[in-house]
């Protein structure tokens, strides 16, 4: 519910009103803790939550991301009997083609991983793959790997149906808020400190997406995760489009992903050279090259035009993977306060990374996934991962934006 003021006092406050953080209020909530307070310093979903493409993709390259992806699905799936909304998921399938000997060696190994994980992954023959997507042009791969369940929500959907559930749950939503930092009593979280006074709290929960590091860096934490440019463009459409044409594809070799989207294709892109920061302009070149690439991949988009186009910037994390665990400073571990961010997969990860950092706020662990690994102190001083990165993600940048307080990763 909305507030008259922000009160002084809270069973749990969660930072951040897009994605994850409107789920993980939720979830505590529901969870039985009588006031929680989420504060956002601008309005739900303004950020990347409402301008992103939706993608839910089971297929990860990690188990955690298989995981995360599909207690995701299945969260969307149940959401209009648990809340009577829903984030507008459609079944879709998902294809992820191959293009050279090396691609079919790793698709191949990820899918045995992705199937003892549980998922209905199966491997496309050349042949096969060009049948169930005739909008693609024939002979151009290796075959590929496939999973009929994946599918495509409608994001401003998504945050109507979690500033719903922070209502009818009786989240206090603070809008227009700024966190300014952390309380501790030693190591122990009391509470934060706001833009509009105190509260406090035994529990507080970190998101931000982009903009993470920057509230870490309020807490007195250092979190390796950054934001960049992320671009989204939508074709005229076509009778070669129709949704029964076009499995979602991912073109791991560019960096480009499409679905269907109102008759027409869905496209996003972000550009790996590019330095990481803020952006919501539109790189005109870049994205003509990946429409060269496109239409390479689906001939009949080489005609038409583009009814819109629009960029966000959207956060990663150096190895691609989520961060959820203990918000951890130079010297000391903050109890009582957690990090959680789905590493640019806010809409295919966001609810599970949600669900984990509210169990792992109020229990420790989580069944959603094993967050042992997970937290900030897999990365060394100078921000790198001693995990492998996931290797199903978008080609970010290899390092985070530089600023006082920030890391580089060179």
């Amino acid at each position: 519910m909305q507030g008259s003021a922000v009160g002084d006092q809270a069973d749990a406050i969660v930072i951040g009103g897009g994605t994850v953080g409107g789920w993980c209020a939720y979830f505590l909530r529901r969870s039985g803790l009588a006031r929680v307070v989420l504060i956002e310093k601008r309005t739900l979903g303004q950020g990347a939550s409402s301008r992103a493409a939706g993608v839910v993709r089971t297929q990860g390259g990690t188990p955690w991301a298989v995981q995360l992806g599909e207690w995701s699905r299945r969260f969307y799936l149940g959401q209009q009997d648990e809340l009577g909304i829903d984030s507008g998921f459609t079944p879709q399938g998902y294809l992820l083609p191959c293009f050279s000997t090396d691609d079919v060696a790793a698709a191949r190994k990820r899918m045995a991983m992705q199937n003892a994980q549980g998922l209905s992954v199966r491997w496309l023959e050349p042949d096969e793959l060009d049948r169930l997507n005739p909008a693609m042009a024939p002979g151009l791969t290796l075959g590929g790997t496939f999973c009929a369940e994946d599918g495509y929500l409608t994001p401003p959907r998504n945050v109507t149906a979690y500033a719903v559930a922070l209502a009818t749950s009786g989240v206090i939503v603070r809008e227009r808020v700024t966190f300014t930092g952390l309380s501790a009593d030693g190591e122990r979280v009391i509470g934060v400190q706001t833009s509009a006074g105190p509260i406090a709290a035994p529990l507080v929960v970190l998101t931000g997406g982009p903009e993470l590091a920057d509230v870490g860096k309020l807490a007195g934490i250092r979190v390796p995760a950054s934001g960049v440019r992320h671009q989204v463009a939508v074709t005229q459409a076509h009778p070669d489009l129709a949704p029964g044409r076009l499995p979602m594809v991912f073109d791991l070799s560019a960096g480009l992903y499409w679905r269907p989207e109102e008759g027409g294709l869905l496209f996003g892109m972000s550009n790996p050279a590019e330095p990481p920061g803020e952006a919501s302009c539109i790189d005109e070149a870049y994205l003509a090259l990946m429409r060269t690439r496109l239409a390479e991949l689906v001939p009949v988009t080489a005609g038409l035009g583009l009814r819109k186009v629009w960029a966000a910037t959207i956060d990663y994390t150096p190895d691609h993977l989520p961060i959820i665990g203990p918000a951890a400073g130079p010297d000391r571990i903050y109890n009582g306060a957690i990090v959680a961010s789905a590493g640019g997969a806010g809409m295919m990860w966001g609810p599970a990374v949600a669900r984990a950092a509210a169990d792992v706020a109020l229990t420790g662990r989580s069944d959603v996934v094993d967050t042992a690994q997970l937290g900030l102190d897999r990365f060394d001083a100078d921000g790198r991962s001693r995990l492998a990165a996931d290797p199903i993600a978008l080609p970010f940048p290899e390092h985070v934006q530089q600023s006082p307080g920030q890391l580089t990763i060179p």
